[in-house]
């Protein structure tokens, strides 16, 4: 590939402002495929730039001749580069760039044909065989439908006196989903309970045996996540049930859209998801990198 001309080039800071400043209207051209993007920079915003770890974050975006952005990159250590959807010339430029700057990269999250394409490009410019650690489908809630049967009980927002149970059932679901925890369960549960951003389901005498979190609102959309239940008390109907009713509580305070991400190894999720109105967006790949420049 040619040298990356100055009409297409890509800029780097690691300033959150800076980057949202520059970024805004191509992230809020497509809040759903920028989800991450959006509700990662909120975070960064409100907690500080070691809200996903002790190394701080990295942005980036990608200017045509016009001074437009026309791509979009954030990496909060430890977790995977997230990078929206990119050509293969953007692709190549964006491996160079970050071979030269030598800016680690451990793993890649992205459309799926966006990790891929980099993935093999990393692959070829340094020799690391990128492996392909999850594939996730993107959803959007297009009608809400409550599960059938309703398990009995209610849903209700977490508080205070649910601290610790939120901490052990983070830890239970970043254990059970394999994935990197970059920061403290604790200091998650408080940021969550902060807002109300958890809401758990409980049965008819008090038992909480479910819960459904979702990230602050911004640029007219949330994604819920985490969904966790114990293993013990799966096939329920709780998970269904919990995510329902957060889904409709979001419409209910003006969000536009409701997404979530759910792992395609995963059929049970998928297909519940599915029941309960939510319809697929598109597909993601995460890859690991090894340790990157």
């Amino acid at each position: 590939m040619a040298p990356e001309s100055s009409a297409l080039a890509w800029h780097f800071t690691a300033d959150v402002d800076e980057f949202l400043n520059r970024a805004h209207d191509f992230l809020h051209s497509r809040p759903d495929l920028c989800t991450v993007h959006l509700t990662v920079t909120a975070q960064l915003r409100l907690r500080g730039p070691r809200a996903y770890g002790d190394d701080p974050p990295f942005f980036g975006f990608l200017t045509r001749g016009d001074g437009g952005v026309a791509a979009a990159l954030l990496h909060t250590p430890p977790y995977a580069l997230n990078v929206t959807r990119l050509t293969a010339d953007e692709t190549e430029a964006l491996a160079e760039r970050l071979l030269a700057l030598g800016h680690p990269v451990s793993g890649i999250s992205a459309e799926r044909a966006t990790s891929e394409a980099f993935a093999a490009e990393w692959e070829r410019r340094t020799g690391v065989s990128g492996k392909p650690r999850e594939l996730q489908r993107l959803y959007r809630l297009a009608e809400s439908t409550p599960p059938v049967p309703v398990p009995e009980g209610r849903a209700r927002p977490a508080g205070a006196s649910d601290r610790d149970l939120l901490i052990r059932w983070y830890e239970r679901f970043v254990a059970d989903a394999g994935l990197r925890a970059g920061r403290d369960a604790a200091e998650w549960a408080d940021f969550r309970l902060s807002y109300g951003g958890v809401t758990l389901w409980e049965t008819p005498d008090g038992t909480p045996v479910s819960m459904a979190g979702v990230t602050l609102a911004v640029a007219g959309q949330v994604r819920i996540a985490p969904v966790y239940t114990p293993p013990d008390l799966r096939g329920r109907g709780y998970a269904g049930a919990v995510t329902t009713e957060v889904g409709r509580a979001a419409l209910a305070a003006g969000a536009a859209e409701v997404l979530l991400f759910a792992d395609l190894a995963n059929p049970t999720s998928n297909a519940l998801y599915q029941r309960i109105g939510y319809r697929k967006v598109a597909d993601w790949a995460v890859y690991d990198l090894g340790e990157g420049a």
